[in-house]
């Protein structure tokens, strides 16, 4: 039996897909059930690139308050309990609010095929795009 916790902050992430400070608990990858999932921790304010995955990815909320947007669209307010499916190759982003960090499961599904394609930062005009209230 293998045995991990999602308690663990994890390690912080590269500084080429992130804004701000993030850490990552890799809980699953792709040798164990052809999945990889984590749990992303992000400070206030912190954030992914625009990025895709070939496969799509679900995001879990488990604490705090965040953002999710894809491109073209509205930022969305993402909370504790929220479950968002990204369908493959949409362009998005997602991370914490302005004022409150949040957590969140990061799961890819089929990850042996997956192609994660990380692209620009998500500036600050872009990120304060919106007017929300955390």
């Amino acid at each position: 039996m293998k045995k991990s916790s999602f308690i663990e902050k994890g390690n912080p992430v590269p500084a080429d897909y992130f804004v701000g400070d993030v850490n990552v608990n890799m809980l699953l990858d792709v040798a164990d059930y052809n999945t990889i999932m984590a749990i992303v921790s992000f400070d206030a304010g912190a954030r992914t690139n625009w990025h895709t995955h070939t496969n799509g990815q679900i995001l879990i909320v488990s604490e705090g308050i965040g953002y999710y947007q894809e491109k073209g669209k509205e930022i969305q307010i993402i909370k504790v309990g929220d479950v968002v499916q990204i369908p493959e190759n949409v362009e998005h982003w997602h991370g914490a609010s302005h004022k409150t960090a949040m957590r969140h499961f990061a799961m890819i599904p089929d990850s042996a095929t997956d192609k994660t394609e990380w692209l620009a930062p998500v500036t600050e005009k872009e990120y304060n795009s919106e007017i929300i209230t955390d």
